[in-house]
């Protein structure tokens, strides 16, 4: 096996990490700007947008409402999504048959600061504990009406926020026309509100496909070591020619390597080749490690995310 060998096989499972990760849909995009994006306090928030300042950030804090509505449970609701899905036979992916959004205006407030959160505009991005119930379709008037097939699997899933919640909220920060400041979505990234804690979060957006996610994992890891290894081979046979082939299938009578010389000017062992190389080969195996995991992110990241 050559280092080319290695790092082509550290490729391939980059590749395939890649694959299974974006069988995920919007949920992947989501659960990796909740990994990556940076926080900043609500009062940081507020200054970008007075300073006209375009960036993508992350607040935490507490929902509140002067308009909040109540459930059947009477909780103290800001936003309520109502989805209605279907599927043949109970295989293959969810299709969305129809989709409704209950909101109020609502605030994360931190402290004393607070900042509007523009959730007429917010799509995939609301991360919850969804309350889900399943049937069929021939239960829906509606469903069996639009010429979807009675005995297909219908499921019924509703994601709630409540003011005594709290939440991350990951948007832009701007000033609006009527002067008011608010988070909403931009520079090409979602609306992104989760009252979950991360671990959590992630849990909902594979959507229990924690096998799937456990082999992606395992395809980065592995990916990255092959290329490591790879670089760590050729980088050696850089420093020391031949010898690593050598080694590999060394004989066991004692050899020296053409024009080396154990001997020092005093007639004792010396030091054999160069430590400066090592070093810097050393060095040169990092960074490639860190090249190699820069690079699986543009290679995994959305044009536009």
């Amino acid at each position: 096996m050559t280092p080319l060998l290695l790092a082509a096989a550290g490729v391939v499972a980059l590749a395939a990490a890649a694959v299974i990760l974006r069988s995920f849909g919007p949920g992947y995009r989501v659960g990796r700007l909740l990994a990556v994006v940076a926080q900043v306090p609500v009062a940081e928030a507020i200054r970008l947008a007075e300073a006209g300042e375009t960036r993508y950030v992350r607040v935490y804090g507490r929902i509140d409402s002067d308009a909040e509505f109540e459930d059947a449970d009477h909780r103290p609701l800001v936003l309520r999504r109502t989805r209605i899905d279907w599927r043949a036979a109970g295989r293959g992916p969810w299709t969305q048959f129809d989709s409704r959004l209950e909101a109020v205006p609502f605030v994360v407030r931190e402290g004393l600061d607070e900042i509007a959160v523009d959730a007429a505009r917010l799509g995939d991005g609301l991360v919850v504990v969804p309350r889900e119930s399943v049937g069929v379709a021939r239960d829906m008037d509606a469903m069996t009406a639009a010429g979807i097939d009675p005995g297909a699997e219908a499921r019924l899933r509703v994601e709630l926020v409540s003011s005594v919640d709290h939440a991350a909220v990951l948007g832009v920060p701007a000033r609006t026309a009527d002067g008011s400041i608010v988070i909403g979505p931009g520079l090409g990234r979602p609306l992104v509100v989760s009252t979950l804690e991360p671990d959590e979060a992630m849990r909902v957006l594979a959507g229990g496909a924690v096998g799937r996610s456990r082999v992606a994992m395992a395809c980065l890891a592995g990916g990255l070591v092959l290329i490591v290894l790879a670089a760590a081979w050729w980088l050696l046979e850089m420093v020391l020619g031949s010898g690593v082939a050598v080694a590999l299938a060394a004989s066991p009578d004692p050899t020296l390597r053409p024009g080396t010389d154990t001997r020092s000017s005093g007639g004792g062992p010396g030091i054999v080749g160069e430590p400066l190389l090592a070093v810097l080969g050393v060095l040169g195996v990092a960074l490639l490690s860190v090249l190699a995991s820069v690079a699986y992110v543009h290679m995994t990241a959305s044009p536009d995310a």
